[in-house]
């Protein structure tokens, strides 16, 4: 397979993952419809920034050490689902917000929701595992420089988080005007979302608590 196809295969595979319901898009949906398309674009931007440090600390091998010692991936499981909880708690008493679109959300700053979509992407431990697992099949020695190749499979991941990420953010704020106009189908869209990061952390914690 040439150099080029496999890049497309690559581009495919990392596609369907983030096409994918998960954590990420739940968290972009949730800020875009409670604090509009700046905020879902900032949530959006973090993850994007996430997904850098995941390739980053593949290249370092922690990757490796997260899949070997079953203990510090429970640990992650768990972290992550305590924090999607509580930001899932946070949707559910913010809902009323949608009802009044003036000062409150206005003033979060975008930099909080940033960190919290970096926070998001860092905690989903599958992540790791989709880097472990499917990252390391596209360096090929052959090609190059290893450290370049991973920069470019990273400019694929980004863009792609970008444009499905992005997309879905940019449709959220619309819809969010539409919602602000009727205030019941506002609140219940954001509580919906608030319901389904809880949970998604009640099953990640599950997940990590059974035993071995």
């Amino acid at each position: 397979m040439s150099h080029a196809a496999q890049l497309w295969l690559f581009f495919v595979v990392v596609f369907g993952v983030i096409a994918l319901p998960g954590l990420d898009m739940a968290f972009v949906l949730g800020s875009a419809l409670s604090g509009g398309r700046a905020r879902g674009l900032a949530a959006v931007g973090g993850i994007v920034a996430g997904g850098a440090c995941h390739v980053l600390m593949t290249a370092l091998g922690i990757s490796v050490l997260i899949r070997l010692v079953p203990g510090v991936f429970d640990a992650l499981l768990l972290a992550g689902a305590l924090y999607i909880a509580w930001i899932g708690i946070s949707l559910l008493r913010s809902a009323v917000a949608l009802r009044m679109p003036t000062a409150r959300h206005a003033a979060v700053p975008l930099g909080t929701t940033f960190r919290q979509g970096l926070f998001t992407c860092l905690l989903n431990p599958k992540a790791y595992l989709f880097m472990l697992a499917i990252f390391p099949q596209f360096l090929r020695p052959a090609d190059g420089l290893l450290w370049l190749q991973a920069l470019v499979l990273w400019a694929i991941v980004a863009l792609t988080q970008c444009g499905v990420y992005g997309t879905l953010a940019l449709l959220a704020g619309r819809v969010r005007g539409w919602l602000q106009r009727r205030p019941a189908g506002g609140t219940l869209a954001t509580r919906c979302v608030g319901g389904l990061l809880i949970a998604v952390a009640v099953l990640t914690g599950a997940e990590a608590l059974r035993p071995a």
